[in-house]
């Protein structure tokens, strides 16, 4: 009997240190979009220049990338750059997506797609998209879509467009693939 109550006493001793513990925060998965919640994600960010990528975990490209998108965010933002990131994964692929965020920490927010309606997304954000990954968008700072890049990028690429979006947009060539 004694060796019962010794076992229930700690039994209810280790319940209750667990739950007096710090409980550890949950990750939080990034916001769940449709083509309308993007659109108005780019009305939250007018008046910004702003560059919209688009990626998923089972896209080599989108995983070279993203860590340079990551420096670049960092490094332009205090001159009005803003970057916004978009995951085009599956819920399948939620746990990768979750182990990806977890390891490049992007300073950036980050969307995950909807999904459904893949290919009316795709042309609400950028005409003739044919679902080709990385994808990446530049919005000058009145709204107005100046140039994207379809695939992956060197940062010398993306320098230049930056330079150029932070200067008003205007010298950006209409299309870069």
């Amino acid at each position: 009997m004694k060796i019962r109550t010794a076992v229930g006493a700690l039994m209810l001793l280790a319940a209750a240190t667990a739950l007096a513990a710090p409980q550890a925060k949950a990750p939080h998965d990034p916001e769940m979009i449709d083509a309308q919640g993007f659109q108005k994600i780019l009305e939250q960010y007018r008046g910004k220049a702003l560059i919209v990528n688009f990626w998923a975990t089972w896209c080599e490209p989108c995983r070279d990338e993203y860590p340079m998108l990551n420096e670049l965010a960092k490094q332009y933002a205090p001159k009005g750059l803003q970057v916004i990131g978009v995951s085009m994964d599956d819920d399948g692929d939620l746990i990768l997506m979750r182990r990806f965020l977890a390891r490049y920490k992007p300073i950036f927010p980050n969307y995950r797609k909807t999904p459904g309606a893949e290919a009316a997304f795709r042309q609400s954000v950028l005409p003739g998209w044919t679902g080709s990954m990385p994808v990446s968008v530049f919005y000058a700072k009145d709204g107005r879509q100046v140039t994207h890049f379809i695939g992956e990028k060197s940062r010398e690429q993306y320098e230049e467009a930056i330079r150029a979006l932070l200067a008003g947009g205007e010298n950006i060539a209409p299309q870069v693939k």
